[in-house]
């Protein structure tokens, strides 16, 4: 096995960062989703962050290098569907900086709203996320601010204390599944099975409707996809992330696709068995294992809700059956 990305020494380090902000977040095994996946599951809430999603453990980690190693930083400048946008936006305020945080035209509104009620300066631009990234990239050179990359060493190091958490808690978990957008929380996953030198199985999550990293996986190669058309906005991502990719194609068991149907379904077994509220992105790691349930039949499985930032309107039509159309 190759190197471990991070030490358990960095990942306890970024875990006291962390929870000096944060208090960890529960896992919990309900008896509702074991009746309907045959497993026994254990469901880390990352939904219960103060931003609602497990992207500010990463900001928290990121801002706090940032301002020890470019003290005179003025801000940063970052593109986003919501998640990772409001954990900049907060840790980037407490620290004195600047958010400029960039999203596409039709994104989320409620967390558009939520990323301003922490402190960004919100841009629109583009049609989607990808699109908007360039243009934040763009932005940072000519007005001197920060660019937060959709993943970063110190991103990762963050987002690795949610696992780091659920594997200290449940060091036996037979699979552990977790969606993918950039790459952060897979890695982290990863990073944080190899430090504590556990054998659990990571099985990252997709949209067959932004299935980029599915394709690259059997391409043995980066694959753009022409559109990413999903309500699961947190998963609609065209371009894999190139050193993300190398992380989880080594340390993957497998890639998983659902489709909206299957996470819209998903959304509501959780809303049903457990009354939390999952995003597209948060359910999709549930959506795979109802794919999978008869290899996971009797297993003790973990699966991400890693977010539950779904906009009032979709969340009712999904509870009344019906499938969002982004």
């Amino acid at each position: 096995m190759a190197d471990p990305l991070f030490s358990l020494d960095d990942l306890e380090e970024a875990a006291r960062l962390v929870h000096a902000r944060m208090p960890p977040t529960p896992q919990y095994p309900w008896p509702l989703l074991a009746e309907a996946t045959g497993a026994e599951v254990w469901v880390k809430h990352e939904n219960h962050t103060p931003t609602g999603a497990f992207k500010l453990r990463g900001a928290l980690t990121f801002i706090d290098w940032l301002a020890r190693t470019q003290p005179d930083c003025p801000g940063i400048v970052t593109a986003t569907r919501g998640n990772h946008g409001q954990g900049q936006a907060l840790a980037a305020r407490a620290a004195d900086m600047t958010a400029r945080i960039y999203v596409p035209e039709g994104n989320s509104v409620e967390k558009n709203a939520a990323m301003r009620a922490f402190g960004a300066d919100l841009r629109i631009f583009g049609a989607d996320f990808d699109t908007a990234r360039e243009e934040a990239f763009r932005v940072a050179e000519t007005e001197g601010l920060v660019p937060v990359p959709p993943f970063h060493r110190e991103l990762v190091r963050g987002v690795a204390t949610y696992a780091l958490e659920l594997f200290t808690a449940q060091p036996d978990l037979h699979t552990v599944y977790v969606p993918i957008g950039c790459g952060s929380g897979i890695c982290g996953t990863i990073a944080a099975r190899d430090a504590l030198g556990l054998s659990t199985r990571i099985v990252g999550v997709v949209s067959e409707n932004a299935d980029c990293v599915l394709r690259s996986m059997a391409a043995s190669d980066l694959v753009e996809t022409p559109t990413a058309h999903t309500f699961a906005d947190g998963l609609a991502v065209r371009v894999p992330v190139a050193e993300a990719f190398a992380i989880y194609s080594a340390g993957a068991e497998r890639i998983v696709s659902v489709s909206d149907e299957e996470i819209a379904a998903a959304i509501r077994l959780y809303f049903r068995a457990t009354h939390n509220v999952a995003e597209g992105a948060g359910a999709a790691p549930l959506a795979a294992l109802m794919q999978e349930r008869e290899m996971m039949a009797g297993r003790r499985v973990g699966v991400i809700l890693c977010g539950g930032n779904i906009d009032s309107a979709w969340f009712a039509e999904v509870l009344g059956g019906g499938v969002p159309q982004p």
